[in-house]
């Protein structure tokens, strides 16, 4: 299949376009930046595309005419959401709906990468059914860009997922990787401690689409790993695996930060239905670490 994948240079899509090119499938990876990655894979294109411009959208679809598109690319970052709202929603929501609009002329299936933070945290353990109740700026537009792929015309699905970590292709640290560095630098850094989170193994997150895209199942998934952790635990068990000591990294809470976004502070998802559906078998929490942190 020809599958078009948005947001490739990030954590999620540089693990999506690798799993989907060892399944065989023709793969069409796209960014705003250059190409970061090292795939020497035949069935690999890049294509420098912001899909938020229309112009640059109609080109590729008519160059590609995708059967699948696998929607990654977003502004992720909670607090730059409510810095500037005007490019979240720009980004987060308008340009899910071009994509959307581009998508149905060639009647692809549709996968959107969506956040718990759709949910307010108030519970925890959210099942897919569970009522949307954003509290960030963030969480809003992922919410109003889930509304509108509900309204698409052709098959589509939803993939929430949390706290994505996992051995960087290429591009930035994620949270593990950059504590790692903090630990072995002997810096100090603020962890917080009561946020409930169920962090997803980013290679488990890419087999999880790349099933959906295998079953041709639809509807809204929540794809994660099982271990409820908060991230001053999680950097504690990288702190474990590393055989280190921890003294500068400091647990607080999260009122204590004075972030400019809202974290829901039980934000772990429910993986039921994509076990049953999709045979979805996440890592432990302690098996994608050292996925990460090993050599």
């Amino acid at each position: 299949m020809k599958i078009l994948v948005t947001g490739s240079n990030g954590l999620v899509g540089s693990y999506v376009v690798q799993q989907l090119l060892e399944e065989g499938h023709q793969v069409f990876a796209t960014s705003r930046t250059d190409d970061r990655s090292a795939f020497k894979n035949p069935r690999y294109r890049f294509v420098q595309m912001d899909f938020t411009d229309p112009y640059a959208l109609d080109a590729a679809f008519e160059a590609i005419q995708p059967d699948v598109v696998v929607h990654s690319g977003a502004m992720s970052k909670p607090d730059d959401c409510e810095t500037d709202q005007q490019e979240a929603y720009k980004i987060n929501t308008v340009g899910t709906v071009q994509l959307l609009l581009n998508a149905a002329a060639c009647e692809s299936f549709f996968i959107f990468l969506s956040t718990d933070f759709v949910f307010n945290g108030k519970e925890g353990m959210h099942k897919e059914s569970d009522p949307a109740d954003p509290i960030s700026y963030y969480g809003r537009t992922k919410l109003e860009a889930e509304e509108a792929v509900q309204e698409y015309g052709y098959p589509w699905a939803i993939v929430r997922t949390v706290f994505v970590y996992g051995k960087p292709l290429y591009g930035r640290d994620c949270f593990v990787t950059m504590i790692a560095k903090k630990l072995r630098n002997q810096e100090p850094y603020k962890v917080v401690n009561d946020q409930e989170r169920t962090p997803t193994y980013a290679g488990d997150l890419a087999k999880g689409i790349a099933a959906i895209i295998e079953k041709k199942v639809t509807g809204i998934f929540h794809l994660c790993g099982a271990d409820v952790l908060s991230p001053y635990g999680m950097a504690m068990k990288a702190a474990a695996y590393l055989g280190m000591e921890a003294p500068l990294l400091e647990p607080v809470a999260t009122a204590s930060l004075k972030a400019l976004a809202r974290r829901p502070l039980k934000s772990g998802l429910d993986i039921s239905r994509a076990k049953e559906v999709l045979g979805y078998a996440p890592l432990s929490f302690s098996e994608g670490l050292a996925k990460t942190l090993g050599n």
